[in-house]
């Protein structure tokens, strides 16, 4: 017969086992997102554009369409030359940052390449951006600095970091603005839960976060 210690320890690893297997199945069940190829001659005139620019402050919670999304990443940092450079300028052409897209669904990878959206992790993980102003996307962004080599120190390799993330976050702004989008840029985030959510390792930082979204009616 089982000693009660035992009995606890039978539970409480069949209680992690029913756990992990249902965290096994979400992250199955959310599927990549194929986005389509970028509409090149939608949305306003970059001046018209940037007269409009503003930071938004709510959202409607109707989720961006796949139009809308595939655009709006492919302006972001999207490939828009054959030799595989970027829409956003980097610097050493380091090509350092990472977008991920944090939805009610769960969380995707921008694979610039295949212009696509990769699942990472299944479920609602906005909160780990705070609460106020949720937005129905949240566009995170990572540098990697380790793309820049040892030619420089970690100090320098993360203030290019920054300026990239810069960027590309005023990329993201301008399309939206040309397009009726509302967004926020955020440096407020829990850094610590996003690199353990996301499995980061210590030379991708966590820097900035766009907030995205349809305008309120």
């Amino acid at each position: 017969m089982l000693s009660k210690n035992c009995n606890f320890k039978l539970i409480v690893c069949v209680s992690l086992s029913i756990i992990i297997s249902v965290a096994a199945v979400n992250a199955q069940q959310l599927a990549a997102i194929k986005l389509n190829a970028p509409n090149k001659n939608r949305g306003t005139s970059v001046m018209q554009a940037l007269s409009v620019r503003q930071s938004a402050g709510e959202y409607s919670d109707r989720l961006l369409s796949v139009a809308d999304m595939s655009d709006l990443f492919w302006a972001a940092n999207g490939i828009n030359r054959e030799d595989g450079r970027r829409t956003a300028a980097s610097a050493m052409n380091a090509q350092d940052v990472i977008l991920y897209a944090f939805t009610p669904q769960g969380v995707y990878l921008y694979d610039a390449g295949n212009h696509e959206l990769k699942p990472v992790v299944a479920g609602d993980q906005r909160l780990v951006f705070g609460e106020r102003g949720m937005a129905p996307l949240i566009v995170l962004m990572v540098s990697d600095v380790a793309k820049f080599g040892d030619r420089i120190d970690f100090d320098m390799r993360r203030e290019f970091g920054a300026i990239d993330v810069g960027i590309v976050s005023q990329n993201i702004a301008v399309f939206c603005a040309g397009n009726g989008i509302g967004t926020r840029p955020r440096a407020g985030m829990d850094r610590d839960a996003i690199k353990k959510l996301l499995n980061l390792n210590d030379s991708q930082l966590p820097m900035l976060n766009n907030a995205i979204g349809y305008p309120q009616n």
